[in-house]
């Protein structure tokens, strides 16, 4: 049968979720507490690749098992042998042919930057940090270029394994709470360190350094070496994958620092996705 779970994870000090030799991954961590649990060996398929440092607030996965186990099983037990860092959120029997990554029709991430003249220290590794005042509107203007269908080279890293540098860019939104910046964006995929080399360029807009034109400018020339240095892991978050509906994934609960809706259809071209949104403000408390 086959087992889809939902998993949150804070990413300071884990070395992403990729299998590594170290075995200091999500999902190293995860398919041994599932062997445990099964009886027998497991290997799970993440939606998403996050790098080492980067979080999770919804990350789906997969995995296959002879194991004849209730629910709460998966969830519980899986707990109780992971790193507090690292929870299952839930766990559902779906369709043999569903997978994490290949049936997710979206993907969305949110940048927390903290722009405060002095560095974080309760947040550290929970938010990225930038010290000189950013202009939201410039920032914004700017984004609006990201939308639609483009060929993103210009903000894909240099070990960027994709076939194909072109992407569909859903949403490209950033907002202020306090003193915390919000950049969210929601795609059909990402490119190896996408959105932190999107995050990076915006910020040179913010402060001045760029006009807002000049991220329509990075995207025509579809040239990594003319966009801004890649952004600091520390304050991304995997914040949404979006399935149709017929999948019929559980929610995931509230967890973020910022307020999310109940699971709800949504439609996505002729698509119809289930999606959690992120849509309140983010706190000074991080769970």
């Amino acid at each position: 049968m086959r087992i889809a779970i939902g998993i949150a994870y804070c990413g300071v000090g884990l070395e992403g979720w990729q299998s590594q030799p170290s075995g200091n991954t999500v999902q190293d961590y995860l398919e041994r507490a599932l062997t445990e649990i099964a009886g027998e060996r497991i290997g799970a398929t993440g939606a998403g690749r996050t790098d080492a440092g980067v979080h999770a607030s919804a990350q789906v996965a997969h995995f296959d098992t002879a194991a004849a186990r209730p629910d709460s099983a998966w969830v519980r037990g899986a707990n109780s042998l992971l790193p507090g860092s690292i929870a299952v959120q839930w766990a559902a029997q779906v369709a043999e042919d569903f997978h994490a990554r290949y049936s997710a029709a979206s993907r969305s991430y949110r940048y927390v930057l903290y722009n405060h003249s002095v560095r974080p220290a309760l947040l550290a590794g929970l938010v990225g940090w930038f010290h000189l005042p950013l202009e939201l509107d410039r920032m914004r203007q700017a984004a609006q270029s990201l939308l639609g269908e483009h060929d993103f080279s210009s903000f894909r890293s240099a070990e960027c394994q994709a076939k194909s540098p072109v992407r569909v860019m859903e949403r490209a939104e950033i907002r202020a709470s306090g003193p915390y910046l919000l950049f969210d964006f929601t795609a059909n995929a990402f490119l190896h360190h996408m959105v932190r080399n999107i995050v990076g360029s915006l910020v040179y807009v913010g402060k001045g350094e760029r006009p807002p034109h000049w991220l329509a400018e990075l995207i025509a020339a579809r040239d990594r070496r003319l966009a801004a240095p890649t952004f600091a892991a520390a304050g991304l978050y995997l914040s949404e994958v979006g399935y149709d509906a017929h999948w019929g994934l559980p929610a995931f609960p509230r967890m973020m620092p910022f307020e999310t809706t109940a699971l709800r259809p949504m439609r996505s071209g002729s698509c119809s996705i289930a999606r959690v949104r992120v849509t309140s403000r983010w706190s000074a408390r991080v769970a």
